[in-house]
């Protein structure tokens, strides 16, 4: 088989400028959108109070996931990231699987986060049809993806510390009023009332990590930027570092403070529950701030995922599984095929909110939601290959960044995601998820089959 940099060096042409305070927020900017602000209130539905435990449960697996990503990144800092090194280090049709599959998934979560953002629009203007909004902060967003990655970085570092702030105050809020006023019908005892700790069971609490896993999707998104990062290793290692940490305390402070505010039965998936505590404490103008801050959550993750979603699509066609149109860079080091072809999910959204407004939010995020888990899962899978073969192929070297407990804490991370790809199927909530995922993939391997295959030169190892 080739050497990984033919791999990187038919990618070059994009503008390295991200920074790596810019990367960290990248990935904050993603992973601090929908899933956090309405996908809680799912996973509460599911879980209970014990959705600490779910969330908990999901940081693990990002962690282990940013480990084993990490490594990876640091020895070979592309655009095409996991799925390059899936296509290096197991097979080519498990990059171009992997490809298409986190692609799909994530052009169908900026559908889900449009989709979210006529939600919240809906809390000012509930006359106005939420595909109005969907089309018009479509148009917007990717305008700024459009213009340059230094515009994109910039405009995603402050919807990113605009949101991140908000949280910040809410957990300061949060914790006066648990810990200070602490007024009639607040406190710890909310997470034992109305059925207990567990009201569903281990099991609900199992099925609120699916929910989880989804909140962290856009983790991965530093691997993706480092094609475009002023200084890759450096900028990688610094915010692979940071942003786990600050995540876990983002999610599960804010949400721990939200039980102990609003009864966990009172979430509701028409407004974000953190605007419900907003209106369950009575603070003037309290709501429409924080829903104006969710409104720019869902954008700025709209924002970074559409991003990605373009790169991933810009690897495939400097590979040779897309069109070249797709590969294309303009003078700004801009691929606009790319990102054209990556609007496909707001398309989408936008027919979903004409049709069925009601249902199209949790609609969209099952069917997201596979593409993403089979990515992470594949990320465990190329890391047992990578190390083993780096190692061999570079003797007397040592990474400069390595993963803790290989192979334990690898296969670790394996088991656990393939035990939640698995859970959705003995789910009516998320049953959608593997019976439109599993045939997807099938689709892709056969495609891959009779199209790439024969074109495809002899590797050898």
């Amino acid at each position: 088989m080739a050497d990984f940099d033919s791999i990187q060096q038919r990618e070059t042409g994009l503008h390295q400028q991200l920074n790596a305070a810019q990367m960290t927020m990248i990935a904050i900017g993603g992973a601090i959108g929908t899933g956090l602000f309405m996908g809680s209130a799912f996973a509460i539905g599911f879980a209970g109070p014990s959705v600490l435990i779910s969330y908990a449960i999901g940081a693990l697996i990002g962690l282990l996931l940013m480990g084993c990503l990490a490594e990876m990144t640091v020895a070979h800092p592309t655009s095409g990231s996991f799925g390059a090194y899936a296509e290096h280090y197991i097979s080519p049709m498990a990059g171009f699987v992997v490809r298409y599959a986190y692609w799909a998934a994530v052009v169908l979560a900026v559908g889900m986060e449009v989709t979210a953002v006529g939600k919240y629009m809906a809390y000012w203007f509930p006359q106005v049809d939420q595909w109005i909004w969907v089309a018009l902060f479509s148009v917007a967003l990717a305008a700024v993806n459009a213009t340059s990655v230094k515009a994109f970085g910039q405009v995603e570092y402050v919807f990113s510390m605009i949101k991140v702030a908000a949280i910040v105050a809410f957990i300061l809020i949060g914790a006066y009023v648990v810990f200070g006023s602490r007024p009639e019908g607040v406190g710890f005892a909310n997470y034992t009332a109305g059925g207990g700790f567990f009201p569903n069971g281990l099991w609900g609490t199992w099925v609120g990590v699916i929910v989880a896993i989804f909140s962290y999707l856009s983790l991965e998104s530093i691997a993706i930027a480092a094609g475009e990062a002023e200084n890759p290793r450096q900028a990688v290692t610094s915010a692979f570092k940071t942003t786990v940490l600050r995540l876990v305390l983002f999610y599960l402070l804010s949400l721990a403070l939200m039980l102990a505010i609003v009864p966990w039965h009172h979430a509701s998936t028409d407004t974000s529950p953190f605007v419900k505590v907003m209106e369950y404490l009575h603070i003037p103008g309290g709501a429409h701030v924080l829903n104006f801050v969710v409104l720019l959550a869902s954008l700025s993750a709209m924002n970074s995922q559409l991003y990605v979603t373009s790169r991933m699509m810009f690897s495939l066609s400097r590979g040779g599984y897309a069109p070249r149109a797709m590969g294309s860079l303009n003078r700004r080091g801009v691929p606009l095929g790319a990102i054209a072809v990556s609007c496909m999910g707001m398309a989408v959204a936008m027919v979903l909110n004409y049709f069925k407004p009601q249902e199209s939010l949790e609609l969209m995020m099952s069917i997201a939601m596979f593409g993403a888990m089979f990515a992470w899962f594949m990320v465990f899978v190329t890391h047992l290959f990578f190390r083993p073969r780096w190692q061999r192929e570079h003797p007397g070297q040592r990474l400069q960044f390595r993963m803790w407990g290989f192979p334990v804490f690898t296969l670790l991370g394996a088991a656990l995601m393939a035990g939640v790809i698995i859970t959705t199927l003995f789910t009516k909530e998320f049953r959608t998820t593997t019976l439109v995922g599993v045939p997807f993939l099938v689709v892709l391997v056969v495609i891959y089959a009779v199209w790439y295959r024969p074109r495809a030169p002899k590797a050898s190892q």
